[in-house]
């Protein structure tokens, strides 16, 4: 396919509130907050409030260095656009290799979490409902994305939208009812190093809690792939992205700072993602009903999720095919619906695939495991060289525009905050409170490093027979003439 019988994607079709729940649903707070973030109280105790706002802190580097870069270059290709322009196109390519790898493993990760949690909630209550029959709910997720994502990004976004402010607003009422409920109990101390588990006294403690928290921020940055189908995307992507990392990160802040008061501060390590000591056990033990209106939320959270990803994936997809990297298969459009059809379909296929090829093959929990792995390296490999790339781009594109603090420090902060949330989510056990990992969660590293060394065979195949379609990973579609020119030896011009 010439690159001038590649449609575009539909101009203008969704505003600020769409892309930026864009960005809050493929954070999954609710999931978040009753999954991932009580992982640190292991480590943090009853001081885990004192943990995410520091990872609030160390992500919102980050998020202000993508959200910088997609200020000046609203592009579908995002991440790898912004690394090929900041960087080199060759590495552009492999970001965006890689990026798009993950993503498209994010659906059968949160349908296999659909599929088990709502089965074992159903067993739960109805002991004849058989915990193991997982799939059909997983399966019948899979057909509510695909829908959403075939009818176009108005009906993705606006169908995240909803979803998003459902989950969002159950946790903060539940929140808000835990600090009242809380009394006297309520207090600043949590925001100290007091309450820390046994064994990891101090800000030991915090440091370790914070590591894990940190992973909870991934997905902000999920709104830069729809510049291209945005009102105003310059100033529309900025807002999302840094509106998204902050709101969603004060909503953890409060949620995390609500339960730790409320389930008692020194008693607060012992909290996790099931059980009585956790959101739906404390749901089901003091609020009556309120507790199915926190596992509607959560369900409600890996659909929307889910629903995102899918958009990220198929819209990278569709970047890298326009310019003919990928199969030209990826950017056909269809013709009403201006959604990247063909790609909605090859998702919607790999997802079910790996869904029920791992999750019937290990468990649904250990497939959850393996691909939560996958998933979390290789975003956080993304976001270190995000941040290399902002300050390349603005000392080698935009000099006159370089600020010391947003381009240089702030991008270094990031990179010394994620290493350690690398390491971690990688189970290397460079800190004591890292566990290494087992198999099959082992075979992870394995995995993506078969993946990104095809990305770099397919690499020097493109540089050697095609170079300019590896300089065009740089290019800025909605706006050609403020965009370097691609040089014939894949390097992208000043």
């Amino acid at each position: 396919m010439s690159e001038e019988a590649v449609p575009g994607l539909r101009r203008e079709a969704v505003g600020l509130r769409e892309v930026l729940f864009q960005s809050i649903t493929a954070m999954a707070p609710a999931a978040a907050v009753a999954a991932s973030i009580p992982s640190g109280a292991a480590f943090a105790g009853g001081s885990l409030p004192l943990s995410v706002l520091i990872a609030l802190v160390a992500c919102l580097f980050t998020a202000s260095c993508v959200a910088e870069l997609a200020r000046e270059m609203p592009a579908a290709g995002s991440v790898a656009t912004y690394t090929a322009q900041g960087l080199h196109p060759a590495l552009g390519f492999l970001v965006g290799w890689g990026y798009v790898f993950v993503e498209a493993l994010v659906p059968p990760l949160l349908l296999l979490q659909l599929g088990f949690t709502t089965a074992g909630t159903l067993h739960q209550e109805w002991s004849s409902y058989p915990d193991g029959l997982w799939w059909p709910w997983s399966l019948a997720g899979a057909v509510v994305i695909a829908v959403a994502g075939y009818w176009g990004v108005r009906a993705s976004a606006r169908f995240g939208t909803v979803l998003g402010v459902f989950e969002v607003l159950v946790f903060l009422v539940f929140a808000v009812w835990l600090v009242v409920r809380a009394g006297g109990a309520n207090t600043l101390s949590v925001f100290g190093t007091s309450h820390t588990a046994s064994g990891y006294g101090g800000i030991s403690g915090v440091f370790a809690g914070s590591v894990y928290t940190i992973l909870a921020f991934a997905g902000f940055e999920a709104a830069a792939p729809l510049a291209e189908e945005t009102k105003d995307p310059r100033r529309t992507m900025h807002r999302a992205v840094l509106g998204a990392a902050l709101g969603i990160g004060l909503v953890y802040v409060l949620t995390t700072y609500a339960m730790s008061v409320y389930f008692g501060p020194d008693r607060f390590s012992r909290f996790g993602a099931s059980g009585a000591a956790s959101w739906e056990g404390v749901a089901r033990a003091s609020f009556g009903l309120f507790w199915v209106l926190v596992f509607l939320a959560v369900v409600n959270s890996t659909i929307a999720n889910a629903n995102a990803c899918a958009t990220v994936s198929t819209r990278t997809a569709f970047a890298l095919a326009r310019i003919r990297v990928l199969p030209a298969l990826f950017a056909r459009v269809h013709p009403r619906h201006r959604s990247p059809a063909a790609g909605v379909a090859v998702q919607c296929a790999v997802a079910v695939a790996v869904m029920l090829g791992l999750g019937l093959a290990y468990d649904p929990v250990t497939a959850f495991l393996l691909l939560a792995t996958v998933i979390v390296t290789v975003v956080i490999g993304v976001y270190i060289v995000v941040n290399l790339a902002c300050t390349g781009y603005f000392l080698r594109r935009r000099r006159a525009l370089f600020n010391p603090v947003r381009h240089l420090v702030f991008p270094l902060l990031g990179i010394i905050a994620f290493v350690p949330a690398l390491l971690t989510a990688a189970g290397l056990p460079v800190f004591d409170f890292v566990t290494e990992l087992t198999a099959p969660v082992s075979y992870a590293g394995p995995v993506v490093g078969v993946w990104m060394s095809a990305g770099a065979v397919i690499l020097i195949f493109l540089l050697r027979r095609h170079p300019e379609r590896i300089a065009e990973t740089a290019r800025v579609h909605l706006d050609e003439t403020s965009t370097p020119a691609p040089s014939q030896s894949g390097a992208v011009q000043p």
